[in-house]
């Protein structure tokens, strides 16, 4: 079908290679920066990878990453964390502007450049585990989650040389510090006032891991700008976006199904069912919250073939909303569905299924209006009699009728059944209630 090929080539297009970006054919020697304003997530960490991989191929003398973020992602912090390891070019975090933060995820980040910096009146820290797998922790499990992340967090210190016993507390016990103290416990390597006071203070700085030292009087500092398929990574990432995108999906396939041919929501519904589904695979996602979603659409569906008086569209609408509160439960709280998205839309989607549920099963106990079924229970007038039999008039057309009862001329009779193209009346005050 050709809405199947449509989702075909949106799928395809969303999982093309990161096309050349924003930055421009540059002469070596450049001090490239990206900009991260945003929680940790997949998204982040492609783009972060890109610009990386951007900065090396055009040979840089340096990538800048200008970061402000209050955490996010494990998963996605460990690929930023290896790429900078894994970057040919000097890397340097540098925590900014003036009020930013380096929180949770963002301390291994900064404190995984080759060089780490943090503008006046930020803080880093506060990089306990708040979750995983999209549940909460139990006791044994949390234990293990945090030993793993401080035996992780202490590896970056060691291996930069910066404080692994602050690192090891930042983790355990969520201490957070300002930039003057963080330069004061060898947490990063400088405090600058903004980007050209950090150009200033990298000039002749030694990057020993990569075996250079730093030359950057002079030279053009060039932004490297996230393209079109990051943007849209970024996007779609966000659990509030993931999670509407899952709704809109299966009411949209909701509606083809019930109305095959509609093919309009049919598209919509599948594009938005595997964005929803790619933007899953990368979130702490709790799969009980994805079945109860997928049990409300199932009773929704149930309604319209049991006679339960509204009780299972009262089930499916608690079934949706604990799914959509559970979906995301236990992460941190960039990675839950936010309450004034997660109620207008379980009230929108619930109100769009119990909609359509009940046109259908008006539909199904709807007298018939049409064919020889709609004349049964109508009242015609007589137009001829002659005996038993005669001519009737029915929806303004004469049909021949035969008669149980006496009939004149002008009576009123009730239609009791068509066989072919007779009809069976009689008198219309001896038909009783309307034959339905």
């Amino acid at each position: 079908m050709r809405w199947i090929a449509l989702c075909i080539t949106a799928l395809m297009l969303l999982m093309l290679p990161t096309l050349g970006g924003a930055v421009e054919e540059a002469d070596r020697g450049q001090i490239m920066t990206v900009t991260v304003a945003d929680p940790i997530g997949p998204g982040v960490a492609e783009f972060i990878e890109d610009a990386i991989e951007t900065a090396s191929t055009h040979q840089a003398a340096s990538l800048v990453i200008l970061l402000d973020t209050p955490g996010g992602s494990v998963e996605a912090m460990r690929k930023i964390v290896q790429a900078i390891y894994g970057s040919l070019v000097p890397v340097v975090v540098y925590v900014s502007p003036s009020g930013a933060r380096a929180a949770s995820a963002g301390v291994m980040i900064t404190m995984a450049a080759d060089i780490a910096a943090m503008a006046p009146g930020t803080n880093i820290g506060a990089a306990h585990p708040v979750g995983a797998g999209g549940q909460g922790l139990d006791e044994t499990m949390a234990e293990k989650v945090v030993s793993d992340l401080v035996a992780f967090t202490k590896g970056i210190a060691e291996r930069r040389n910066r404080n692994a016993e602050w690192a090891e507390k930042a983790v355990r016990e969520s201490v957070s510090v300002t930039a003057d103290e963080a330069l004061e416990l060898n947490v990063i390597d400088l405090v600058a006032t903004d980007l050209d006071d950090l150009i200033a203070q990298l000039q002749g700085r030694e990057v020993s891991d990569k075996g250079v030292v730093l030359e950057l009087e002079g030279l053009q500092v060039v932004e490297i700008e996230p393209n079109l398929r990051t943007r849209i990574l970024k996007i779609i990432s966000d659990p509030n976006i993931a999670y509407i995108l899952f709704m809109i999906g299966l009411a949209g396939l909701y509606f083809e199904l019930s109305n095959p041919g509609a093919i309009f929501p049919g598209v919509v519904g599948a594009i938005a069912l595997i964005l929803a589904f790619f933007a899953f695979q990368t979130l702490p996602v709790n799969i009980a919250g994805i079945l109860l979603i997928l049990l409300s659409a199932v009773l929704f569906i149930l309604e319209i073939k049991v006679t339960s008086y509204g009780m299972l569209s009262v089930a499916g609408v608690i079934s949706m909303l604990l799914g959509s509160m559970m979906l995301f439960k236990g992460a941190g709280p960039e990675f839950q569905v936010a309450w004034r998205v997660m109620i207008p839309t379980v009230t929108a989607i619930s109100g769009f299924f119990i909609m359509a549920v009940t046109l259908v099963v008006r539909a199904h106990v709807r007298r018939p209006y049409t064919g020889s079924e709609g004349l049964v229970g109508e009242v015609g007038l007589v137009k001829q009699v002659n005996g038993a039999e005669g001519k009737v008039q029915v929806h303004g057309e004469l049909w021949r009728a035969r008669f149980d009862g006496p009939v004149q001329l002008g009576d009123k009779v009730r239609v009791t059944a068509v066989e072919g193209l007779v009809l069976t009346a009689r008198p219309a005050d001896e038909a009783g209630g309307r034959n339905r």
